[in-house]
C-alpha cells in the first residue's frame, strides 16, 4: 500500500540528484506542484522525459535541474517556443542541455515497452523519416518472420514518475479521468511513482467511460494537493488557465524576467508539510 505523504517528504525522498523523471500528464493534470517543489530542493543533473514538454520543464531547465531532455516535440500549447529550453540548447544557459528527440508514437511505444519489462519497443514510425539521423537511439532491424523493416528504440524506464490525478482512496487507488495520456504507462514502467491527487476520498466514483484506475501496489507515496495541475487542468475541478500560457512567453523570454517570476512564485512558496489520508 502507497504511503500518504506531504509534497516535501514525497519529493525528497522519491527523487535524487541524478535521477531520470517522467512527469507525465497530457494538456491535462500536469504535476505542476510536484515540479515546483523539485525545483524547491534544487535537484539537479536529472534526465527529464516527457511527452510535449511545455512550461513546468521550460521551468525545471532554466532553473539548472535537468542535464539532458528525452521528448517528444516541445512547445508552450498554442503560443511558440520554450525559450528557456531554447536558451540551455543554443547557449548552454543555465548549463547544457542535451536532447534525444522522438515522436509521441515512439515515446508511447517506449513507455509501454519499459511497462511490460522489455528491453526496447518496436515501430514502424521511423522508417523513411530523418529523425534517426540526430537520434542515435533510433536504430533499424528487420521483422525475423516477414523481412520488414522496423525501428527499435530503448525502452523508456524512469527512475521515478510522477502524475497528478483527481482522487484516491484510502487504501491507496487512483483514478484519473478526462484526457490521459501516458500516464499508466508511465508509473508502471518506473521503479518508483509518486502520485498527487486533488483529494483522498472514501470511494472512488468512477464515473466516466475515460477513466484509469492505478491499483494501490503500482505507486508508491499519494500526496493531496488541490489544484496541483495548475495552470494545466483538472477534468471535473478546474479549467485551463490559458491566459498564464500566454503571459509565460513574455515571462519566460528574458533570463532576468524569467528568474524574477520563479523566485516569486516557486522559491518562496512552500509545499505543505502535513499528510492527508
Amino acid at each position: 500500500m502507497p504511503r500518504f505523504l506531504a509534497l516535501a517528504d514525497a519529493i525528497a525522498e522519491y527523487v535524487h540528484d541524478g535521477d531520470t523523471v517522467a512527469m507525465e500528464g497530457f494538456t491535462h493534470l500536469i504535476p505542476f506542484a510536484a515540479g515546483h517543489e523539485v525545483i524547491r530542493q534544487r535537484r539537479r543533473n536529472l534526465t527529464l522525459v516527457r511527452m510535449t514538454p511545455d512550461l513546468i520543464y521550460d521551468q525545471l531547465i532554466g532553473m539548472g535541474c535537468a542535464r539532458k531532455l528525452i521528448f517528444s516535440w516541445g512547445g508552450n500549447p498554442g503560443v511558440g517556443s520554450l525559450h528557456r529550453l531554447r536558451d540551455a540548447v543554443e547557449n548552454g544557459w543555465p548549463q547544457p542541455l542535451e536532447l534525444e528527440e522522438h515522436s509521441h508514437a515512439g515515446m508511447a511505444h517506449a513507455y509501454a515497452a519499459g511497462a511490460a519489462g522489455l528491453p526496447l519497443a518496436i515501430l514502424r514510425g521511423y522508417v523513411g523519416t530523418d529523425l534517426s539521423k540526430v537520434n542515435p537511439n533510433i536504430r533499424f532491424i528487420d521483422d525475423p518472420f516477414t523481412g520488414e523493416r522496423l525501428a527499435a528504440i530503448p525502452s523508456l524506464r524512469p527512475d521515478v514518475s510522477i502524475v497528478h490525478a483527481q482522487r484516491a482512496d484510502r487504501a491507496g487507488n487512483v483514478l484519473l479521468e478526462g484526457i490521459v495520456g501516458v500516464q499508466k504507462e508511465a508509473v508502471l514502467a518506473a521503479a518508483r511513482a509518486v502520485v498527487t491527487v486533488e483529494e483522498v476520498v472514501d470511494d472512488l466514483r468512477v464515473a466516466s467511460p475515460n477513466s484509469v484506475v492505478l491499483p494501490h501496489w503500482t505507486v508508491g507515496a499519494i500526496v493531496e494537493a488541490p489544484g496541483g495541475a495548475r495552470p494545466s487542468y483538472a477534468h471535473g475541478y478546474y479549467r485551463r488557465d490559458n491566459n498564464f500560457y500566454t503571459q509565460w512567453d513574455a515571462i519566460s523570454r528574458e533570463r532576468e524576467t524569467f528568474l524574477g517570476w520563479m523566485k516569486e512564485n516557486v522559491l518562496k512558496t512552500t509545499a505543505p508539510r502535513v499528510a492527508r489520508g
